[in-house]
Order: structure tokens, then C-alpha cells, then sequence
């Protein structure tokens, strides 16, 4: 059974609680009020079918996956963020002195009382399966004390997270999703103009890495992780966005799953011309690393002959580049300036 955290063990403190949920950090109501009334309060968002609104802006932000936690970061809260976690790479350049400001609640997913000893306002998440059934706690948990919740569109936009797996897409995933994330942030925190200059220095730097690009000869597949049956990218994810900024083809574009395990047999028959890393430093499955991937692909007698792995075509991307999230830009730039190196694009 969860041990009820100190913050909730009466009702005299529960009811504390509440108050302080409601004025955001204020012990004082009619400080609640003038929270309550703030210029450009109340905010309400639509989000994966829910309507979420906001009084005033979060004091106590809880971001429960990297991704979250960059676009905080990159949006200058690292000082209304009080824990993050779920954790796949080093955090994005630029942004370690904000980072080491925050508490990591875990590398990996919390606890329900972890997190609620943070004793947040405010909860995001990327994926749909952090906020439900099996991961953290559900939405309505964090929501029946008092906790608004939000979960990222890229996650639940045009996609079915209930088909097995990862789940899969009907729509292919734009970066409009992460730009949409981004401007929801901004929105609740109060802070629009630092969301619409974080959008526009991502849109340029994409524009900047594909002026000009045709790959459309090319073909590229994507390794999230796992040597024996490896999960590889469908169509219509992050890494379907990257492709197709490159002009390039998804080896695996047949799938709409979002990360299908498929068989190296099969991968042998594809013989992608590309073979796109991912560098990861968890350790929840085989061959996380660059490092372990590429020895596994050089050394295993199914891989070792891929057009790919005899030119030693590799690209090696952030698990955060290939999950949908600001760093997928950096994914795009990556596998750009790549595909030149190796004279695939013009």
C-alpha cells in the first residue's frame, strides 16, 4: 500500500494543502485572490481531450520525463521546477547550470509519494504512459488533490497509445506537436513571448540544416535499443519527422508502430544505406550505447554485412533527438550534416 506522504497524513494539513495548491505557494487568501485574478489569468488549455485551466501561473512544477524538463529549462523555469526525472541522456548543451538547479526525483520513473513529496502544483509529462495505468500514477490521482497535470501532444495527437507496444500513429508526427508543446508551456507559466522565441529559434535552425538538401535516394534506419530483438523506428514518429526534413526514406516507413521490434533478418533484407544510432546512457536494455550498438552491428554475422556497416555509415543521435522533443531539431542538423559528410545529399 503507498505510505501517505507527510503532506497529506491529517486533515488539517490536507486542507493546507489544498490552499496552498489553489494560490500557488500562498498560506494568505487574499494573496490567492490577486494570484487568481493575475493579468492573463485564468489560462485554459486543451489537452489530450481534457480541459485544463490555470489561476495563475505554477510555482511547483514536477516534470516527469527529460523531455518536459528541457522545454522547461529552455523556457528559463528551472526556478518553478521542483523535480524531474525518467532520464535517457546527459541534458542538452546550454542548459547543465539550470539543470543542476532542480532535484532529480529519479532516473527512471518515481514514485507516486516521491513526486508528491514535491509537494507540486503542476505536473507534465511527454508520453501518455508516464500520467496512466502502470507508470507514475493516472492524471486523476495527481487531479483529485488538486495537481493539474499535462501531457505533451506529441504523445497523443493522431496516435493510438493503446495498440501495444509504443503505440502507433494514423497521422505522421510534425514538429507543429513539439512547437504546440512549447507554446502550452509558455502559456501556463505566463511566459508566451519566451515560447514564441524559443519556436522561432528552433524553425530557423531547421530551416538552416536542410537548405537545399535531397536525399531522396537514401535510405535510413533508426536503432532505439536492444541487440537481440531491436526496437526500430516506424513511419511516423520523431525519427519519420527527421526523415522527412532530409528528404530522405524510412527503411521501415511500411510500420506504423512507433517503435516495432523487428528481426535482423528482416533488417538484412531492407540494407539500409544509413544507420541511425541511438547513444543512450540508461541501462534498461542490451547494447544502449553507441559504443555497444556499433560492435554488436560489426561483429554479428546478420548485421556485420550491411551496406551501412561495411562503409561504416553511422549516425549517432540522443535518445531525447529520437523521441519527440526540442532535441529532435538536433536530430534533423545531426543527420543533415551526416548525410553530406558521407556525399549521400546534395
Amino acid at each position: 500500500m503507498l505510505r501517505t506522504p507527510a503532506l497529506f497524513r491529517t486533515p488539517a494539513l490536507l486542507l493546507v494543502s489544498a490552499l496552498l495548491l489553489t494560490a500557488c505557494g500562498s498560506s494568505d487568501a487574499k494573496d490567492a485572490k490577486s494570484q487568481a485574478t493575475a493579468a492573463g489569468y485564468p489560462v485554459t488549455l486543451d489537452n489530450c481531450g481534457r480541459e485544463i485551466t490555470l489561476t495563475s501561473a505554477p510555482k511547483r512544477a514536477v516534470s516527469l520525463n527529460q523531455g518536459s524538463t528541457e522545454i522547461l529549462l529552455s523556457l528559463g523555469l528551472a526556478n518553478r521546477t521542483v523535480g524531474t526525472a525518467t532520464w535517457t541522456d546527459p541534458v542538452m548543451k546550454g542548459l547543465e547550470k539550470a539543470n543542476a538547479s532542480v532535484p532529480r526525483l529519479a532516473d527512471n520513473n518515481p514514485s507516486f509519494e516521491k513526486v508528491l513529496d514535491a509537494q507540486p502544483d503542476f505536473v507534465t509529462a511527454s508520453f501518455v504512459s508516464t500520467l496512466g495505468k502502470g507508470g507514475v500514477a493516472t492524471r486523476e490521482q495527481f487531479e483529485k488533490l488538486g495537481v493539474l497535470t499535462y501531457v505533451s501532444p506529441s504523445d497523443w495527437s493522431g496516435k493510438d497509445n493503446e495498440s501495444g507496444g509504443d503505440g502507433s500513429r494514423s497521422e505522421p508526427l510534425t514538429l507543429d506537436a513539439v512547437y504546440g508543446e512549447i507554446r502550452d508551456l509558455a502559456r501556463a507559466f505566463g511566459v508566451e513571448e519566451r515560447g514564441e522565441k524559443l519556436v522561432g529559434a528552433l524553425k530557423k535552425r531547421v530551416s538552416t540544416a536542410t537548405a537545399g538538401m535531397d536525399a531522396s535516394d537514401v535510405s535510413l534506419m533508426y536503432w532505439f535499443a536492444n541487440s537481440q530483438s531491436p526496437y526500430l523506428a516506424g513511419c511516423c514518429g520523431a525519427p519519420g519527422a527527421i526523415t522527412r526534413a532530409v528528404g530522405a526514406r524510412n527503411a521501415f516507413a511500411d510500420t506504423h508502430d512507433e517503435w516495432p521490434q523487428i528481426n535482423w533478418e528482416t533488417v538484412a533484407d531492407r540494407d539500409p544505406d544509413v544507420i541511425v544510432i541511438g547513444d543512450l546512457t540508461r541501462r534498461q536494455q542490451t547494447a544502449e550505447t553507441a559504443e555497444a550498438k556499433i560492435r554488436f552491428l560489426e561483429t554479428n554475422p546478420a548485421t556485420r554485412n550491411l551496406t551501412a556497416v561495411r562503409k561504416k555509415r553511422y549516425v549517432l543521435l540522443s535518445g531525447q533527438a529520437m523521441n519527440p522533443s526540442i532535441r529532435t531539431v538536433e536530430g534533423i542538423e545531426k543527420v543533415a550534416a551526416r548525410l553530406r559528410d558521407f556525399g549521400l545529399a546534395k
